[in-house]
This record gives structure tokens, C-alpha cells and sequence, in this order.
């Protein structure tokens, strides 16, 4: 039996997600674009509304969503801005749910709790300045020291880097192994020999802290390592995973972001005595985006449920990040177009959704990396394994007090 339909949690959930973005972000966004501000103090609202912890078990501070309702969340906040889903890519998607997999227990206190309860900020630091999607091959490295690593080297395009408190950091501890010598640490604003700085000049995402990471002779204790040595490389994949589940559900939002400005205009607009919503090459590229966008959202809820039931995901959110990304350009191209001249002004919000669109055909693998990735496990040159994870508890999410109401 397949079924479609959102349960009470679900709709909660989109509700308060929505609400929130209408009030705290909206009414800004653009002005924050514009002078590429970032603001903190949102994310810190963020996680008193439990978005920070979305779907981490409550025994960690997390409010215990399902996967469906943390596509909703990431959704709704892309659909208002990518800054704010990136967010809860990288703090949750990236580094939470890896210190959840990969934690050991007092990690997970130490660390997953803060982040779940929005007490810290974290992040992850994958790539380098030579190194992207070929992640088995890192140049950072980290050199064993008695009870401590010592990790040298350079992250960059690392979101949220100069604001972040914690930093899931990849280094290999044999560069001859390949993807066997890469293995994770867990890093600490203040550490020494650890740096940040913001990198300026962006094409979108203005409003969103992107920067790179500095590490020079950092001394970094051996409880620190997430994993065992030289499981980096799969701690890194399998962090991936859920973040392009997070991509892929706020890719969904800024497609329907598309949509909706480009309904609203082609009601108001005419030409020819009549509302541009009534040209056919108009009403095609609203059905385009339309169908798109429905499309991707049913790949992004086929992946929730498979990793509500903790089974295996990699090529099903692969699929959804790949055609919601590319759709998610396409839409704001399209978007754009229906608009016309005032499409090129930041009067109206679909020049910014065009911008912030094309980031995501590029990070968490590039469109053309999901190409290779969906033809391999199509000619059968690629298998998972049956993996099983722990399924997903099912304790749900219950608006905090005091949090934003749908109107």
C-alpha cells in the first residue's frame, strides 16, 4: 500500500516551519541579501524553535522528527531562503546525525547534545582547495603524536565556517592509502592552530556564512577521532547521504518558491488585453515547473520513508538530489522569463532564487557526479549493500511554547 498522505506531525511540523519563515525571515531576506549579512541571531531562534535538532532522539536533546517532516522543515526554509536550509544541512544533516551514527556515547553527550539543543553551531569540513568531489584523496593530514593527532592542512568552501563551534574535520592519516588513510576528527572553536575566515564575493547565498578553515600543527586529543582510523572516508559518505536528503527537500522549496512568485505575476502582468497567464508559452513553463516540482518532492518522500524504516537510501536520494537541484535552476530560469525585465531586479525575489539555485548543482556532488551515479546503478556497476540502520524512533515532535504559530 502506498500512501501519500501527511500525518498530524507532518503538517505540524510545515506549519511551524512556514510560520517561522514568514515572520523571521521574509520580511528581511532581501536587505540581508542585498548587504550579505549574516545573522546569527536567527539560528539561534532556529534552535529554540527545536529546528537545530530536528530529527535527533529526544535522549540527545533533538525533537525527534521523522524524515518526512525534516524534508518539510528544510522545505519551508528554503522555500523563504537557501541560507537557512543550508543550516540545517551542515549543522544537522552533516555533522548531528554523523555524531549519531558515529558517535560513541560520550561523544554524543559531549557534542550531539549542545548541537541538537541550538547551544552550539557545528559544521563539516570535507573539502580542500585541490580536493572536491574526489574526497579519497585529501591533502590534509593528521600525524599520530602519542594520545593526539596533529592535523595540518586547508578547508575550504566550508559553510557556516566562521561562525561554527564544532567542526567534524576530515584529514588522512596515510595519504599512499587512498580513501583507507582518511579518518575524522571532532574539532573546537578555540582549539590552537585552528583558524576561520569568510570568504566574500559570492553569486548567492548572501545571506549564509561560507568560508574556509585553517589547520596548522592543531593538537588534536585521540578521543576526539570519530570512528576508528581510516574510517573517515565512510563516516563522509554516509554524513553525505543525509545531507543531500536535506538539498533535495530544500531544493523542492525554492522550485515552489518559483512557482509561486511566477503565479502570482502572471495574474497581475498583461499584455495583449489579458493576463500573461493566459499565453500557452507562459502557461508551459508554469506547468513545467509544477510537474517538476511535484516530481522531486516524491523522490525526496520515497527517500524519507526509506530512511524512516532505516534502510539503505544512497541511490534513491542520489535520484532526488539530482533532479530537484537541476530542477530547482530551471524553475528559476523559467521564473525569471515570466517575468521579464522585472526579473532582473531584486525588486522581485526571482533574480535571488536564481543565484542561490546554482549552488546546489555543485556542492554535497555535483550534477554530473548523480549522471555517473544513477547510469552505474542502472548498468549494474554499482550495489549497495544491505545496510540496515537504526529506524527512526518514533517519540515525534511537538512545537515548542512560545513558537510560531501558522497564521
Amino acid at each position: 500500500m502506498v500512501d501519500f498522505a501527511l500525518t498530524e506531525e507532518n503538517r505540524l511540523v510545515q506549519a511551524s516551519a512556514r510560520a517561522f519563515a514568514e515572520a523571521e525571515i521574509l520580511p528581511h531576506i532581501r536587505q540581508w541579501d542585498e548587504r550579505g549579512e549574516v545573522h546569527r541571531e536567527v539560528f539561534a531562534q532556529m534552535g529554540e524553535q527545536g529546528f537545530l535538532g530536528a530529527p535527533i532522539p529526544e535522549r540527545y536533546g533533538g525533537g525527534g522528527m521523522d524524515y518526512i517532516s525534516f524534508a518539510l522543515l528544510c522545505e519551508e526554509l528554503e522555500r523563504a531562503d537557501t541560507a537557512f536550509r543550508v543550516v540545517q544541512s551542515v549543522h544537522v544533516g552533516l555533522n548531528s546525525l554523523a555524531l549519531l551514527q558515529w558517535g560513541t556515547e560520550e561523544q554524543r553527550q559531549r557534542w550531539l547534545v549542545p548541537q541538537a539543543r541550538g547551544e552550539k553551531l557545528a559544521t563539516f569540513a570535507l573539502t580542500e582547495p585541490g580536493v572536491g568531489t574526489d574526497a579519497a584523496h585529501l591533502a590534509a593530514t593528521a600525524t599520530r603524536d602519542g594520545e593526539a593527532y596533529r592535523l595540518n592542512g586547508q578547508k575550504i568552501w566550508i559553510s557556516l565556517a566562521d561562525i561554527a563551534d564544532h567542526f567534524l574535520v576530515f584529514a588522512s592519516v596515510d595519504r599512499s592509502a587512498g580513501w583507507r588513510g582518511v579518518t575524522a576528527f571532532m574539532l573546537q572553536r578555540g582549539m590552537a592552530g585552528l583558524s576561520t575566515g569568510t570568504l566574500h564575493g559570492k553569486l548567492g547565498i548572501r545571506a549564509g556564512n561560507t568560508g574556509l578553515i585553517n589547520l596548522d600543527d592543531v593538537a588534536v586529543p585521540a578521543e576526539h577521532r570519530i570512528g576508528e582510523e581510516g574510517e573517515g572516508f565512510l563516516v563522509a559518505m554516509s554524513a553525505i547521504d543525509q545531507g543531500r536528503y536535506t538539498v533535495a527537500a530544500g531544493a523542492v522549496g525554492l522550485a515552489q518558491a518559483c512557482l509561486d512568485a511566477s503565479l502570482r505575476y502572471a495574474h497581475e502582468r498583461e499584455t495583449f488585453g489579458q493576463e500573461i497567464g493566459r499565453h500557452q508559452l507562459v502557461q508551459q513553463m508554469i506547468a513545467n515547473m509544477a510537474a517538476g516540482t511535484e516530481m522531486g518532492r516524491l523522490l525526496v518522500w520515497r527517500a524519507g520513508w526509506l530512511k524512516n524504516q532505516g534502510l539503505r537510501n544512497t541511490r534513491q536520494t542520489s535520484l532526488a538530489k539530482w533532479h530537484a537541484t537541476d530542477h530547482a535552476v530551471r524553475s528559476a530560469l523559467d521564473a525569471i522569463q515570466i517575468h521579464g525585465a522585472n526579473g532582473y531586479s531584486s525588486e522581485f525575489p526571482v533574480e535571488r532564487y536564481l543565484r542561490n539555485s546554482k549552488a546546489a548543482v555543485i556542492y554535497e556532488g555535483t550534477s554530473q557526479l548523480h549522471t555517473i551515479i544513477q547510469a552505474e546503478y542502472a548498468l549494474g556497476y554499482r550495489q549497495d549493500r544491505p545496510i540496515r540502520c537504526e529506524p527512526w524512533p518514533a517519540d515525534g515532535w511537538r512545537r515548542p511554547v512560545g513558537g510560531a504559530q501558522a497564521g
